[in-house]
Protein backbone atom coordinates (compact mmCIF):
# COMPACT_ATOMS: atom_id res chain seq x y z
CA UNK A 1 0.00 0.00 0.00
CA UNK A 2 1.29 3.49 -0.85
CA UNK A 3 2.25 5.60 2.18
CA UNK A 4 2.10 9.37 2.48
CA UNK A 5 5.90 9.44 2.36
CA UNK A 6 5.84 7.54 -0.95
CA UNK A 7 3.38 10.08 -2.40
CA UNK A 8 5.46 13.02 -1.20
CA UNK A 9 8.60 11.48 -2.71
CA UNK A 10 6.77 11.11 -6.03
CA UNK A 11 5.63 14.77 -5.85
CA UNK A 12 9.21 15.94 -5.25
CA UNK A 13 10.34 13.92 -8.24
CA UNK A 14 7.54 15.38 -10.37
CA UNK A 15 8.39 18.93 -9.24
CA UNK A 16 12.05 18.40 -10.13
CA UNK A 17 11.17 17.25 -13.64
CA UNK A 18 8.60 20.02 -14.24
CA UNK A 19 9.06 23.67 -15.19
CA UNK A 20 7.82 24.78 -11.76
CA UNK A 21 9.96 25.91 -8.82
CA UNK A 22 9.34 25.80 -5.07
CA UNK A 23 8.36 29.45 -5.34
CA UNK A 24 5.73 28.61 -7.98
CA UNK A 25 4.36 25.82 -5.81
CA UNK A 26 4.28 28.11 -2.76
CA UNK A 27 2.31 30.77 -4.66
CA UNK A 28 -0.15 28.15 -5.90
CA UNK A 29 -0.71 26.93 -2.33
CA UNK A 30 -0.77 30.39 -0.79
CA UNK A 31 2.13 29.51 1.51
CA UNK A 32 5.63 30.76 2.15
CA UNK A 33 8.34 29.06 0.10
CA UNK A 34 10.23 28.11 3.28
CA UNK A 35 7.11 26.44 4.67
CA UNK A 36 6.65 24.41 1.48
CA UNK A 37 10.28 23.26 1.58
CA UNK A 38 9.98 22.20 5.22
CA UNK A 39 6.70 20.40 4.52
CA UNK A 40 8.18 18.41 1.61
CA UNK A 41 11.41 17.69 3.54
CA UNK A 42 9.39 16.27 6.42
CA UNK A 43 7.63 13.91 4.00
CA UNK A 44 4.38 13.79 5.95
CA UNK A 45 1.22 15.80 5.28
CA UNK A 46 -2.56 15.33 5.03
CA UNK A 47 -3.93 13.81 1.85
CA UNK A 48 -5.89 17.02 1.30
CA UNK A 49 -2.58 18.91 1.08
CA UNK A 50 -1.17 16.34 -1.36
CA UNK A 51 -4.31 16.76 -3.48
CA UNK A 52 -3.83 20.56 -3.45
CA UNK A 53 -0.20 20.18 -4.56
CA UNK A 54 -1.34 17.88 -7.38
CA UNK A 55 -3.74 20.55 -8.60
CA UNK A 56 -0.93 23.12 -8.71
CA UNK A 57 1.26 20.67 -10.61
CA UNK A 58 -1.70 19.80 -12.89
CA UNK A 59 -1.22 16.19 -11.86
CA UNK A 60 -4.13 13.80 -11.29
CA UNK A 61 -4.02 12.47 -7.73
CA UNK A 62 -5.25 9.02 -8.79
CA UNK A 63 -2.55 8.85 -11.46
CA UNK A 64 0.09 9.81 -8.89
CA UNK A 65 -1.13 7.10 -6.51
CA UNK A 66 -1.10 4.57 -9.36
CA UNK A 67 2.49 5.46 -10.28
CA UNK A 68 3.58 5.04 -6.68
CA UNK A 69 1.77 1.71 -6.38
CA UNK A 70 3.33 0.42 -9.61
CA UNK A 71 6.78 1.33 -8.30
CA UNK A 72 6.38 -0.67 -5.09
CA UNK A 73 8.54 -3.82 -4.89
CA UNK A 74 6.63 -7.00 -5.75
CA UNK A 75 6.28 -9.70 -3.12
CA UNK A 76 8.24 -12.93 -3.50
CA UNK A 77 6.45 -14.51 -0.56
CA UNK A 78 3.46 -13.76 1.68
CA UNK A 79 3.55 -13.70 5.46
CA UNK A 80 2.21 -16.64 7.47
CA UNK A 81 -0.80 -14.50 8.45
CA UNK A 82 -1.56 -13.56 4.84
CA UNK A 83 -1.49 -17.21 3.76
CA UNK A 84 -3.65 -18.24 6.70
CA UNK A 85 -6.25 -15.68 5.61
CA UNK A 86 -6.21 -17.14 2.08
CA UNK A 87 -6.82 -20.75 3.14
CA UNK A 88 -9.54 -19.78 5.64
CA UNK A 89 -12.08 -19.78 2.79
CA UNK A 90 -11.97 -22.43 0.05
CA UNK A 91 -13.49 -20.09 -2.54
CA UNK A 92 -11.04 -17.34 -1.64
CA UNK A 93 -8.18 -19.81 -2.17
CA UNK A 94 -9.64 -20.70 -5.56
CA UNK A 95 -9.76 -17.04 -6.61
CA UNK A 96 -6.23 -16.48 -5.26
CA UNK A 97 -4.91 -19.35 -7.40
CA UNK A 98 -6.75 -17.95 -10.42
CA UNK A 99 -5.42 -14.40 -10.03
CA UNK A 100 -1.89 -15.83 -9.97
CA UNK A 101 -2.67 -16.87 -13.54
CA UNK A 102 -4.20 -13.44 -14.30
CA UNK A 103 -7.78 -14.68 -14.72
CA UNK A 104 -10.33 -11.94 -15.25
CA UNK A 105 -13.52 -11.65 -13.23
CA UNK A 106 -15.45 -12.68 -16.34
CA UNK A 107 -13.38 -15.86 -16.71
CA UNK A 108 -13.84 -16.73 -13.05
CA UNK A 109 -17.61 -16.40 -13.09
CA UNK A 110 -18.03 -18.23 -16.39
CA UNK A 111 -15.83 -21.17 -15.41
CA UNK A 112 -16.79 -21.63 -11.74
CA UNK A 113 -20.07 -21.42 -9.85
CA UNK A 114 -19.39 -17.91 -8.61
CA UNK A 115 -21.68 -14.95 -9.08
CA UNK A 116 -20.25 -11.58 -10.09
CA UNK A 117 -20.92 -10.37 -6.55
CA UNK A 118 -18.97 -13.36 -5.18
CA UNK A 119 -16.06 -12.66 -7.49
CA UNK A 120 -15.91 -8.99 -6.55
CA UNK A 121 -16.11 -9.86 -2.85
CA UNK A 122 -13.12 -12.19 -3.10
CA UNK A 123 -11.12 -9.74 -5.20
CA UNK A 124 -11.72 -7.12 -2.50
CA UNK A 125 -10.48 -9.58 0.13
CA UNK A 126 -7.34 -10.32 -1.90
CA UNK A 127 -6.76 -6.58 -2.19
CA UNK A 128 -7.00 -6.24 1.60
CA UNK A 129 -4.66 -9.18 2.12
CA UNK A 130 -2.13 -7.57 -0.23
CA UNK A 131 -2.04 -10.02 -3.15
CA UNK A 132 -3.61 -7.64 -5.68
CA UNK A 133 -4.37 -3.97 -6.09
CA UNK A 134 -7.99 -3.71 -7.19
CA UNK A 135 -8.63 -1.14 -9.90
CA UNK A 136 -11.69 0.34 -11.62
CA UNK A 137 -14.01 -1.99 -13.59
CA UNK A 138 -12.91 -4.90 -11.38
CA UNK A 139 -9.50 -5.09 -13.00
CA UNK A 140 -6.48 -5.62 -10.79
CA UNK A 141 -2.71 -5.45 -10.62
CA UNK A 142 -0.94 -8.50 -9.22
CA UNK A 143 1.43 -7.46 -6.44
CA UNK A 144 3.45 -10.67 -6.56
CA UNK A 145 6.81 -11.13 -8.28
CA UNK A 146 7.37 -13.62 -11.10
CA UNK A 147 9.52 -15.59 -8.64
CA UNK A 148 6.67 -15.71 -6.09
CA UNK A 149 6.13 -18.98 -4.26
CA UNK A 150 3.96 -20.11 -1.38
CA UNK A 151 5.85 -20.51 1.89
CA UNK A 152 7.38 -24.04 1.82
CA UNK A 153 5.92 -24.91 5.24
CA UNK A 154 3.18 -22.31 5.32
CA UNK A 155 -0.62 -22.65 5.50
CA UNK A 156 -1.19 -22.88 1.73
CA UNK A 157 1.34 -25.65 1.07
CA UNK A 158 0.09 -27.51 4.14
CA UNK A 159 -3.43 -27.27 2.76
CA UNK A 160 -2.26 -28.78 -0.52
CA UNK A 161 -0.39 -31.57 1.26
CA UNK A 162 -3.51 -32.39 3.28
CA UNK A 163 -6.15 -32.06 0.56
CA UNK A 164 -4.64 -31.93 -2.92
CA UNK A 165 -1.61 -34.22 -3.26
CA UNK A 166 -3.48 -37.52 -3.32
CA UNK A 167 -6.11 -36.10 -5.67
CA UNK A 168 -3.45 -34.86 -8.09
CA UNK A 169 -1.18 -37.91 -8.06
CA UNK A 170 -4.14 -40.26 -8.15
CA UNK A 171 -4.41 -39.67 -11.90
CA UNK A 172 -2.84 -41.94 -14.49
CA UNK A 173 -0.69 -39.26 -16.17
CA UNK A 174 -1.33 -41.20 -19.38
CA UNK A 175 -2.93 -38.50 -21.54
CA UNK A 176 -1.33 -37.29 -24.75
CA UNK A 177 0.07 -34.20 -23.03
CA UNK A 178 0.64 -35.72 -19.58
CA UNK A 179 3.68 -37.23 -17.94
CA UNK A 180 4.98 -38.13 -14.50
CA UNK A 181 8.72 -38.43 -14.02
CA UNK A 182 10.55 -39.66 -10.95
CA UNK A 183 14.32 -39.43 -11.18
CA UNK A 184 16.66 -40.23 -8.30
CA UNK A 185 20.37 -39.64 -8.29
CA UNK A 186 23.35 -38.24 -6.43
CA UNK A 187 24.88 -35.04 -7.79
CA UNK A 188 27.34 -32.53 -6.41
CA UNK A 189 25.97 -29.91 -4.05
CA UNK A 190 27.42 -27.25 -6.36
CA UNK A 191 25.49 -28.34 -9.45
CA UNK A 192 22.15 -29.06 -7.74
CA UNK A 193 20.98 -25.39 -7.62
CA UNK A 194 21.30 -25.15 -11.41
CA UNK A 195 18.54 -27.74 -11.79
CA UNK A 196 16.29 -25.62 -9.55
CA UNK A 197 17.01 -22.61 -11.79
CA UNK A 198 15.99 -24.64 -14.87
CA UNK A 199 12.80 -25.72 -13.17
CA UNK A 200 11.99 -22.10 -12.32
CA UNK A 201 12.54 -21.10 -15.96
CA UNK A 202 10.22 -23.89 -17.11
CA UNK A 203 7.57 -22.73 -14.64
CA UNK A 204 7.95 -19.18 -15.97
CA UNK A 205 7.62 -20.40 -19.58
CA UNK A 206 4.43 -22.27 -18.65
CA UNK A 207 2.99 -19.16 -16.97
CA UNK A 208 3.87 -16.95 -19.94
CA UNK A 209 2.24 -19.41 -22.35
CA UNK A 210 -0.89 -19.36 -20.23
CA UNK A 211 -1.06 -15.57 -20.55
CA UNK A 212 -0.40 -15.67 -24.29
CA UNK A 213 -3.16 -18.25 -24.87
CA UNK A 214 -5.83 -16.27 -23.00
CA UNK A 215 -6.75 -14.69 -26.34
CA UNK A 216 -7.82 -18.08 -27.71
CA UNK A 217 -11.46 -19.26 -27.51
CA UNK A 218 -12.24 -21.36 -24.43
CA UNK A 219 -12.79 -24.49 -26.55
CA UNK A 220 -9.18 -24.29 -27.75
CA UNK A 221 -7.73 -24.23 -24.23
CA UNK A 222 -7.50 -26.94 -21.58
CA UNK A 223 -6.59 -26.66 -17.91
CA UNK A 224 -3.22 -28.14 -16.94
CA UNK A 225 -1.34 -28.05 -13.66
CA UNK A 226 2.44 -28.26 -13.68
CA UNK A 227 3.94 -29.56 -10.43
CA UNK A 228 7.70 -29.70 -9.97
CA UNK A 229 9.75 -30.48 -6.95
CA UNK A 230 13.32 -31.26 -6.00
CA UNK A 231 14.61 -31.97 -2.52
CA UNK A 232 17.20 -33.93 -0.60
CA UNK A 233 15.20 -37.06 0.13
CA UNK A 234 15.21 -40.84 0.26
CA UNK A 235 12.14 -42.98 0.73
CA UNK A 236 12.10 -44.00 4.41
CA UNK A 237 11.56 -47.69 3.63
CA UNK A 238 14.59 -47.64 1.33
CA UNK A 239 16.68 -45.74 3.85
CA UNK A 240 15.89 -48.44 6.41
CA UNK A 241 17.67 -50.96 4.18
CA UNK A 242 20.95 -49.05 4.18
CA UNK A 243 24.05 -50.78 5.54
Amino acid sequence: MSTTADLVAAIKKELKSSQLTYADLARGLGMAESSVKRMLAKGDMPLSRIDAICRVLKLDFAELARRVADAQPLLKELTHEQERAVVADKKLLLVAICVLSQWTLEQLTSYYRLTEADGIKYLVQLDRIGIIELRPLNRYRLKLAKTFRWRPNGPVMQYFRDHVVLDYFGGGFDGSAETLLLVHGSVSSGIAPSFVDRMQRLASDFAQQHLADQKLPANQRESFTLVMGMRTWEFAQFAALRR
